[in-house]
């Protein structure tokens, strides 16, 4: 196995592997993935070099950290010591402010402990909380204080605005941000990026294939779980509509990721050239396809060890979301 290019998470100090994996479809939210699926594509992901996996306290009422736990008992301590694993908090309460406590914080990530089996939690990320709570001192002095006590070795946040992320990204400790970046979401490059890299704060790149549009597998007549945003979420209806598609709309992402797929490179697939634009912008840290079988995993991994994009394909990208994607998602996260 040909090792995963490494790059430092930010102010955590760790080096994590540029492709590492989201977890929200093994809990829920993407229809159902069985136990045994789950694990085989969590251990799939380590054998192909994955070091970073990215979960939340409510993917499946923890049922993804849950099942990330099972995997680090089983792993050597070698190797279950290279793997950092992010989870998030925030979303276990009404998404008012005043939830946002260092009590509420304790419990939460007291739970993430447990489930996970570790003392120590690598990385807490708030998600996606109201746009206050990113500006309250307080809440960072709980989260300062979750550090001094052992139970967090840092924190970071997830975002859905570019504004938010600058927020965030101004703070002394805050070592990450997650955010949507994709060859169809690019405003994260024009102040993001290069904000986080002035600080010295990761940046993690979420819905890398927009929710599964830039695969290039899907068509006007797709039909998805019930169970699955992609069928529930299209119009905002259960959280933040930019997290389902990137905030494109069915019929206009369709059309796009067909034009996507005649850019990609010979000898790699959409998917595969979705992962390699995003590794190619300058502050990105890691991106976290998500994946429901091993091929997808080793798939995905194999984008960390091909040929960087030419310029001529990364001016067509930009003219593709120029023309198509623009007008639709940039005046909005």
């Amino acid at each position: 196995m040909v090792p995963v290019e490494k790059r430092t998470l930010g102010r955590t100090g760790r080096p994590v592997s540029v492709i590492g994996l989201g977890t929200w479809q093994l809990g829920a939210d993407w229809g159902s993935v069985d136990e045994d699926d789950a694990l085989a594509v969590l251990n799939a992901a380590v054998d192909s070099g994955v070091t970073f996996l990215d979960t939340a306290d409510v993917y499946g009422d923890g049922r993804s950290e849950r099942l990330i736990g099972r995997l680090l008992k089983g792993l050597d301590a070698d190797s279950a010591g290279n793997v950092c694993v992010a989870t998030k908090l925030g979303r276990r309460a009404p998404q008012t402010p005043e939830e946002f406590t260092l009590d509420n914080f304790r419990a939460w990530t007291d739970r993430s402990r447990t489930n996970l089996g570790v003392e120590t939690l690598d990385l807490v990320q708030l998600h996606c909380p109201p746009t206050p709570v990113l500006s309250s001192d307080a809440v960072y002095d709980a989260l300062d204080t979750l550090v001094d006590e052992k139970r967090i070795a840092a924190y970071g946040v997830s975002v859905e605005t570019c504004e938010e992320a600058l927020t965030a990204i101004a703070r002394p400790h805050v070592a990450s941000v997650q955010i949507i970046l994709n060859p169809f979401r690019l405003k994260p490059l024009e102040r993001v990026l290069p904000a986080a890299r002035a600080a010295g704060v990761g940046i993690i790149a979420r819905v890398p294939l927009a929710s599964g549009l830039l695969s290039g597998k899907y068509g006007p007549h797709s039909v998805f779980d019930v169970d699955d945003h992609r069928s529930y979420n299209r119009h905002g209806e259960a959280f933040d509509v930019g997290e389902t598609f990137s905030g494109v709309d069915y019929e206009t992402g369709i059309a796009a990721a067909r034009e996507f797929a005649e850019l990609t490179p010979n000898g790699m697939t959409p998917a595969q050239t979705a992962l390699r634009w995003i590794l190619q912008q300058p502050g990105v840290t890691s991106v976290i396809p998500g994946a429901r079988s091993s091929g997808q995993v080793r798939d995905n991994a194999s984008a960390a060890w091909l040929p960087a994009l030419p310029s001529s394909a990364l001016a067509d990208i930009r003219d593709l979301y120029d023309r198509r994607i623009r007008a639709q998602v940039h005046h909005r996260w």
